[in-house]
């Protein structure tokens, strides 16, 4: 995957919050702190981000896009909703150290306010005809799931999880 220039500051930037908050708490850190980290200054913190929270969500937006990139199929049955649960899952698992923080500073809604607008953009595209509450569900079980496995320090493998997440689901009618 390429990157615009601008993509390289907003990833330092990123880089910058999570390096601090690994050393201090989350709201002890100043946008100020968060440049000075990431070699910038307040006015380019500005020009990318409003705010902290925001740095955060193009964390996740942008692991999201990197994610569907890697994505070269369709599901079609079971075998293939277990691959994609897996990967996300193991995707999860590769950034747990971020979401330690995340969760250690309490902001864990961050990530469940993402999952509830990915899977409605996702549902309203891809299932138009399903129930107006099943993307809200499924982002349910995400974040519970992650959280869990992320209390319980990842320790199961991400396949265990996936299988364990589709067959939940139970998507198939089987």
């Amino acid at each position: 995957m390429e990157y615009a220039p601008e993509e390289y500051t907003r990833h330092y930037i990123v880089e910058a919050l999570f390096k601090l908050m690994s050393e201090y708490e989350y709201s002890k850190i100043s946008v100020t702190d968060i440049a000075e980290k990431a070699g910038v200054g307040r006015a380019t913190f500005y020009r990318y981000f409003k705010n902290k929270e925001e740095v955060i969500e193009f964390y996740f937006m942008h692991n999201t896009k990197q994610f569907i990139f890697e994505q070269h199929y369709y599901p079609r049955c079971k075998a293939d909703y277990v691959k994609v649960a897996h990967s996300v899952f193991e995707k999860f698992q590769k950034n747990k150290e971020c979401f330690y923080l995340l969760r250690r500073a309490h902001l864990e809604y961050l990530y469940l306010n993402f999952l509830n607008k990915k899977m409605v953009e996702t549902f309203q595209r891809d299932y138009p005809e399903n129930d107006l509450y099943q993307p809200y569900v499924f982002a349910g079980m995400i974040f519970n799931v992650s959280m869990a496995w992320l209390d319980g320090g990842c320790k199961e493998p991400a396949s265990r999880i996936a299988e364990m997440f589709v067959d939940c689901i139970n998507i198939f009618g089987e």
